[in-house]
This record gives structure tokens, sequence and C-alpha cells, in this order.
């Protein structure tokens, strides 16, 4: 394992004492760096990492936040609503339910490894971690608020204002402290400590059968679109699943513009998939057996259709063994102690 430790700026302040006795020095705030434990093999973090990396109290009250229902119009769905601990910050249902019982337009995605995606959203909408929090804020299937609404109920809180002091030095409530400290704490969400990542430890677990000709399959038939550590390459593809017939969803292309992109989503990550069902850009499938089945039959045509399901029929063929010890192996991806915490 290897850690990252990003000292915010003491040197400053120690080559500033050590030039001047006469004059007194104000003691910058104690916010200490929090330490994450990163595996070797992890992609190295993005860059917005390195300019927001997560402190003692910015990730206490990021995770404070995470769970504040005032974030919504009405005050009964916080992040939290959704993105459920257990649920590898995912939830079980199709599509993600708002205020007012509103449906929105999809499948909750789970929350973990963040601080080494490239985007975010299915669609790619979001360059950094901090610009996503406003999203749901502001959707009116989500949370329907504002940052303005949201600063204002905050600042009526005397713990969450002393919170914001201890993060940032002072209790100024800003829009940008707000994203920021949220993506803190959901940078600190790592999850690597699955069956899969212990046996590639060598920590003394191995395989069982099933799960070692299920490793060998998805190697096969499924690592190149589901690879690194990540089991994502991050890429955008149209996999030919049931298109959502709301005049809103276009996939990718709603973000580009480019008609090619149309119904193509991120490559979801397999880390933790046996707790982030219903699967699909709106929940189209209840179980991963139903994926690898849809997989096997053949997917929906299109001109954009990713090349590794036109070169093949339009499909991946798996015979119902390959089906089992495949949902076999990814289930060795699940890390109890990440959805525990």
């Amino acid at each position: 394992m290897k850690a990252f430790k990003f000292l915010i700026g003491y040197i400053g302040f120690l080559l500033l004492v050590s030039c001047s006795t006469d004059n007194p020095v104000t003691i910058p705030f104690e916010n200490p760096e929090v330490i994450l434990s990163i595996p070797e093999n992890f992609p190295e973090v993005n860059n917005a990492f390195y300019a927001n990396a997560p402190t003692q109290y910015g990730v206490s009250l990021g995770k404070k936040l995470f769970f504040d229902k005032r974030f919504s119009t009405d005050n009964t769905i916080s992040c939290a609503s959704c993105h459920i601990p257990s649920n590898a910050f995912a939830d079980n249902k199709p599509q993600a339910i708002g205020v007012e019982g509103r449906i929105g337009l999809r499948n909750v995605p789970p929350i973990q490894n963040l601080a080494f995606m490239r985007f975010y959203n299915w669609d790619g909408s979001k360059l950094e971690l901090e610009n996503q929090p406003l999203v749901p804020i502001i959707t009116h299937e989500e949370m329907d608020s504002s940052i303005l609404e949201v600063m204002g109920k905050l600042k009526e809180d005397s713990e969450i204002v002393e919170m914001f002091s201890k993060a940032f030095g002072d209790d100024e409530i800003t829009p940008y402290r707000i994203y920021a400290s949220l993506a803190q704490y959901e940078y600190t969400l790592i999850s690597s400590n699955s069956v899969y990542d212990q046996v590639i430890r060598n920590d003394g677990v191995s395989f069982t059968e099933s799960e070692a000709q299920g490793y060998e399959t998805f190697q096969q038939k499924c690592a190149s679109c589901h690879s690194t550590e990540l089991f994502t390459d991050q890429s955008y593809r149209n996999i030919g699943f049931p298109i959502n017939t709301d005049s809103n969803e276009a996939g990718r292309a709603r973000v580009t513009g480019n008609m090619e992109d149309y119904m193509s989503f991120r490559v979801p990550s397999l880390r933790n998939v046996e707790f982030t069902a219903p699967y699909g850009s709106f929940g189209q499938f209840a179980t991963l057996k139903d994926v690898l089945d849809y997989f096997d039959e053949g997917v929906l045509f299109s001109e954009n259709l990713d090349d590794t399901f036109k070169s093949n029929g339009n499909r991946i063929a798996l015979s119902d063994a390959e089906k089992e010890n495949l949902i076999a192996f990814m289930k060795t991806l699940s890390d109890s102690k990440f959805v525990q915490d």
C-alpha cells in the first residue's frame, strides 16, 4: 500500500517565524490532511484531488453534509438517501427517487474510488468531483432546491458553522466550500479489500474453482472494457441495452452533442457490483444473470453499437457454466468492509 500525504502549507509559515521574532504571528488553524491507503496497483489520483486533498475536518464536514436532508427543498432527502452505504453508495431502485416521490432519469451510480476517476456521472458531464454536488441539488426530480437555499439553512445551524470554521479557517459558508467538503469525504471512499484484492496481494486467500474459472472467462470476454484495478476503462460505449424512452435521455450525446455518442454510457466499475442491483442506465436488469443472458441472446443493434458486440454478431456468447462462474468471480469483487463502515 502506498500512502499519500499532501501538506497544505506550513513551509511559508515556518520561514516567516524563523525570519522574525519581533512581530507576533497568528498560528494557522490546525487541520491535518488525511493519509489515504491506496494500493500500489491502483491508477494515480486525478488532478482535482491534489487541489482539494482530504483534511481531517474537511472530511468530517463533508460526511455530515452527505447525510443532511436540508439539501432538499422539503428536507426529506440527503445524498445518502440515494447513495446508501450498504449498497456501495448506490441504491436498489431502477431510477433515483427524489422529493415527493419524483422519478429521476437514471439509475443511481455507486460512490467508490472517485479519486481515480476522470469524469463523473453516467454521461461524463462533470470533469471534477467538486462540480458534481450542484447537479442533484437543483434537479427537479432529485432535491429540487438551490445552493442559496441550502446555504441559508446551514447558516442557521451553529454546529455546522463551527465545522466550516474548523475545515476552512473561518465560519464563512460558500458554495465551493460545500462542494469541496463533500468531495473530500467522497475521495476517502476507497474500495480495495475484496477477496479478489486479497488474492492479488497473496494474503493467503485463494479463488474457488468456480471463481478461478470465472476470472479466466472474465479476462477473455469482459476485461477489454472492465479493465484496470478499477474494473472500468472509463470509456463511453453503446452496448445495446434496452433504450430509455424518456425524451431527455441520449446518453453521452447529451454532453457532446454528437450522435455517435447516442445512448453511450460510462462503463461501470464491477467492484461491489453484487450490492448495486438493478443494473443498466435506468435499471433495466434485476440481476447479474439477467445482464449476462441479455448479452448472450443478443443486444439491440445500432450504428454506434460498440465494436465488441458488432464484431461478434451483436452478442457475447456465454454458456450457462460460464455465466455461473462469471457471477462467482464478480462476487469476489465485493468489499464487505467498505459497505459496512
